[in-house]
C-alpha cells in the first residue's frame, strides 16, 4: 500500500483539466497519469466530462479539477523547477512558455495561466556567498534576464565583465 502524499497541489481549471494534465505530462520526462474521475448524472459538470485528473511530475503528485470559470490563477502561487544544466533550463522554458507568457527573472506563465520559475540549481549557492558583493552582482544580472543563463550568473558572481 503506497503512502498518500501529505500536501498535494490542487489546480482549478475551467474545463480543460485533462488537457492541462496531458500538457504537463508531455513537458516533464519523469511523469505519469495516475487517475481520472468523471462527473456523473448528479454532478455540477456535464455528465461524462472530466471532474478531477490526478498526475505526477518528477515525483510530486498534482490534482486538476474542472470547476468552471469562477477562479483564475495568479502569480501569487508559482512552481519553481530547479535545473542542473542550461540545456534543461532552455528546454523547460521553451515548452512551458509555448502559448504562454515569458516573465522576468526566470518566471513565466504557461498556456493555462499557471506561473513557473525555471531556475538553475546553483542559484542558492550564488546568492548565499559570504561576500555580500557576490549576491548583489548576481541579483543585478538576474534582474536583466527573462530566461536565466547559468554562465552569465556565474560570470556575475565572479565579477567578470559580461
Amino acid at each position: 500500500m503506497s503512502k498518500v502524499q501529505k500536501i498535494t497541489p490542487f489546480f482549478w481549471f475551467n474545463d480543460n483539466a485533462e488537457q492541462a494534465m496531458e500538457f504537463y505530462l508531455s513537458v516533464f520526462e519523469n511523469s505519469k497519469k495516475l487517475n481520472v474521475n468523471y462527473y456523473g448524472a448528479g454532478g455540477p459538470g456535464p455528465e461524462g466530462s472530466v471532474m478531477v485528473a490526478a498526475f505526477e511530475l518528477e515525483g510530486q503528485q498534482f490534482l486538476a479539477l474542472n470547476g468552471g470559470p469562477r477562479f483564475q490563477f495568479t502569480e501569487a502561487i508559482s512552481f519553481a523547477v530547479n535545473c542542473d544544466t542550461q540545456g534543461e533550463i532552455d528546454e523547460l522554458w521553451e515548452k512551458l512558455s509555448a502559448g504562454g507568457e515569458p516573465g522576468q527573472c526566470g518566471w513565466l506563465k504557461d498556456q493555462f495561466g499557471l506561473s513557473w520559475q525555471i531556475v538553475p540549481s546553483i542559484l542558492p549557492e550564488l546568492m548565499s556567498d559570504p561576500d555580500p558583493a557576490v549576491p548583489g552582482r548576481v541579483m543585478q544580472e538576474l534582474m536583466q534576464m527573462a530566461k536565466l543563463d547559468i554562465a552569465r550568473l556565474q560570470q556575475a558572481a565572479a565579477g567578470e565583465s559580461l
